[in-house]
């Protein structure tokens, strides 16, 4: 198996996981039971979601320029961190 199939794959699995039951499910699933246009929908959400995605990805080589990639890894743990901190006390 090619090292970029492999990639493409563990993000998918990585995503997939992380995405269940969030926020985002939650929208998508509300918007459909009130507007009843699930096909719409799934494109809206598509379109954001891919977007977002690439905002991520483009954002991430910039800074993987500047930034050794430790480092960035570093300070997204931490953030996760603090934002589970601030969730847990209901301040976020």
């Amino acid at each position: 198996m090619s090292e970029g199939l492999k990639v493409m794959l563990s993000t998918f699995a990585l995503l997939f996981v992380a995405e269940l039951g969030d926020k985002t499910q939650l929208a998508v699933i509300s918007m459909t039971a009130k507007h009843k246009m699930p096909i719409w929908i799934f494109i809206g959400a598509t379109l954001a979601l891919a977007s977002v995605t690439a905002l991520g990805v483009l954002g991430g080589e910039l800074l993987t320029r500047f930034i050794p990639e430790m480092v960035l890894r570093k300070v997204a743990a931490a953030l996760f961190v603090v934002m589970g901190v601030l969730m847990w006390f209901e301040k976020l």
